[in-house]
Order: structure tokens, then sequence, then C-alpha cells
């Protein structure tokens, strides 16, 4: 790929807007300066999801291109809270949360960005300008919005109808996003198209107190078929440090119709391949579910590797085509002859809560020996190496 090829991939795929306009962004990165781009990451979870992993590559491809990438950890603006598509507030997290959090996250960035050699991507922590900030200077910062501007925006309008608070620290969350452009002094942001407002707030704010024009590039999102983006809050999310079978497993249970976003959104497989695998898909030459194992198997070589990707593969068939159980089980330890079933779930990891655990079993989800347990009280008589089965690719081995 040369180039010019290189720029018009960077401009295209998986980009939802260019601000102001695409033709002026070509136009500079054609006319071969570097800029200095990045984009920010709040730390509120402990791992990174296959949606920052949008943004990411999206970096590496201007990375690529010797352009100045920074990866910018929000242990500031984290601690706020993103009101972005937020219908309740969101619990304030300490610095000590947020730094825990971000302890892998450029581990698993590092899967796609180039944080050595001759260009590295720069990691950098908002706090270390944010917090030297005065009240003088949130003052000053903030006589360049007005409250209008903040209340328009779509989940504040939500609360106001339904009589749900809307707090200051939330009107400042744009305004710290923002500031990040100024002291960076970037001429570009990345983000997913639901931060575009927070995004066109740090253009204004940089133009106004720096005279300088900010681009802003919106990425597509990854959502399920309800309109619903894959992340944190939404809980559907595929985190990056997930195991590479569970990874796998978890893209192999997308619906039909994400294969050839996710194509485009999470992989390196050039777009006239994603477009005929769409033909093909289209026009009944191609099951949807090799399309989405040739997903998946993408998908978990960028995250783990090639040879750990095969494997998942092997795996998977092994359990789903050939109704085999897999052959690497986690393994649970049990003192007591006789456990109940819902805290062998709950207390081994297989489910999140007890509550998914009673479901679970309700809807018939749950196997001790290959045997459907139906009740949710029982307790089962513990046996050396009997299996546990949640859902359809979870599973444990019982060691006395």
């Amino acid at each position: 790929m040369n180039q010019e090829q290189k720029i018009q991939e960077v401009l295209t795929r998986g980009v939802e807007n260019i601000y102001p306009n695409k033709e002026s962004f070509e136009k500079l990165l054609k006319s071969g300066k570097k800029i200095r781009l990045y984009c920010g990451f709040d730390p509120t979870a402990p791992s990174l999801h296959i949606g920052s992993a949008v943004q990411i590559r999206k970096l590496a491809q201007f990375q690529k291109l010797g352009h100045e990438v920074i990866f910018l950890i929000g242990d500031f603006t984290g601690m706020i809270g993103d009101p972005t598509d937020k219908s309740e507030t969101r619990p304030i997290l300490t610095r000590e949360q947020l730094f825990k959090n971000s302890e892998s996250y450029t581990k698993q960035a590092g899967r796609i960005l180039d944080f050595s050699g001759e260009n590295p991507a720069k990691i950098m922590y908002n706090s270390e300008w944010n917090d030297k900030l005065s009240f003088v200077d949130l003052i000053k910062l903030a006589s360049n919005f007005t409250v209008q501007q903040l209340l328009v925006r779509d989940m504040f309008q939500e609360r106001i109808k339904q009589n749900k608070p809307i707090y200051l620290h939330e009107f400042l969350y744009p305004l710290g996003q923002a500031y990040d452009s100024v002291a960076m002094d970037v001429d570009l942001e990345i983000g997913g198209n639901d931060q575009m407002f927070n995004m066109l707030c740090g253009r204004d704010l940089i133009k106004a107190v720096s005279n300088k024009e900010k681009f802003v590039l919106t990425t597509k999102l990854l959502t399920d078929p309800k309109g619903d983006k894959m992340g944190k809050t939404t809980g559907n999310m595929v985190v990056l440090d997930e195991k590479p079978n569970e990874m796998f497993g978890q893209i192999m249970s997308w619906t039909d119709g994400l294969i050839i976003p996710g194509l485009e959104l999470c992989t390196d497989i050039p777009m006239e391949e994603i477009n005929q695998i769409e033909q093909d898909i289209k026009e009944d030459k191609l099951n949807p579910r090799d399309a989405k194992a040739k997903l998946a198997k993408e998908i978990v070589s960028i995250h783990h590797s090639k040879k750990e990707a095969e494997q998942a593969e092997k795996e998977f068939e092994k359990v789903f085509k050939e109704k085999e159980k897999p052959a690497d089980m986690e393994v649970y330890k049990v003192s007591e002859s006789k456990v109940g079933i819902i805290d062998i779930l709950f207390d081994s990891k297989l489910v999140s809560s007890k509550g998914e655990a009673k479901r679970l079993i309700e809807q018939g989800g749950v196997k001790v020996d290959d045997k459907k347990i139906e009740d949710c009280n029982q307790k089962i008589a513990i046996k050396d190496k009997m299996v546990i089965q949640a859902g359809k690719r979870k599973f444990i081995q019982i060691r006395v």
C-alpha cells in the first residue's frame, strides 16, 4: 500500500465523520506536515474493550504515516465520569481506583500501537495539567461555554423529563476533555461517534484559547442489533484481556449483522476482501458462520497470537460442533461434600452474580456432568473431576 492509499484508508475506513470537513483535513495530510493527534481512554474499568480497539487501530494508522500519536489515559476526567449516553449520574471513582484499572491499558494497546521504535506513541495522563488548574483558571475556561450548549444534550434532556438530577460536575466533563486538546496542543482528536460533542468542545476551546484549528475524526461504533454500542455500560463488551478461547466464543455468539462491521472496524483485512465477503454472504456463496469464524480468528490473533487463535478455533469446533468438552478447563477446588449449585456458579466465577446464576438455571443453561439442573436450590453432591457447565461456552472441573 503506497502513501496515497494509506491516507485514503485513514480517512475512510471505519470513519463516521471528519470536522470541519474531510477535504481540508485530506489537504493537510497530503501536504506532508506531521501532525500531533490523540485519543483519550478513561480507566473506569480494569480492561479496555473491543470498542476501544477501534480507536486504537485508527491511531496506529496515523502512526504508520509518521504522525505523532498520544495515547491519553484520563486519570483526571475518569474521576468525573463521562455523562455521554448516561441516564443516571456515574459514581465518582478515586484516583487509586483509576490508576489500578489503567495498569494493563498500555500492554493491551501495545498489541496494536508501537510504544517503542523510531516513532513511538506517547503515553500521557491528563491529571498532569488538570491537577494544576486553579479555580480562577476553571472560571476562565468555563466562560467559553454556555449552559444552553450543555443542556441540549439528549441524556440531560431525558433526565429533566424524568425529574432526575444533573450534577454540576457532569457539566464540567466536556470542559475537562476539551482542555486536554489545549494542554497537549494537538491538531487532531479521534474518538467514537458518541464522543462527537465532547470532541467538538475541544475544537471550540482550542480555537478560543490558542486560535488554532483542531480537526475531529469520529469513528463508527460497533453496535449490537438493538443499536446499543458494545461497551462497559451496556455489558455486552468483549474485553481485550479476555482469554483466547472465551474471546473466540464471544465473537462467535455475535449476530450475523455484526460480521461486516466487525471485519471493517476490528481487523486488518483489506476492504476489497471484506466487500467480497459481504457479497458472497448475500448471494449464499458463503455461510455467515464461516465468515464469523474468520472474524473471531482475526481478532484473537491481533489481541493474543496467531497460534492461540488457531487453538481457540479448534477448541470451539470441538466443543460446539463435535459436542465435546474443552481439553483445558478451569479447576475449582471444593472441600465440602455438598454445595448449592448457585454458590458453585457464583464462587467459581462462571457467572457474575447469583441473579444471573438463577436465570441461567431457569433457562436450562446449567449442567452437572451433562445432566441439566432445573432446581435453583439444589445442592450438588461433590465428586472429584465432575464438570459444571454454564451456558454454551463456560466449563469448570471440580477437584476435591
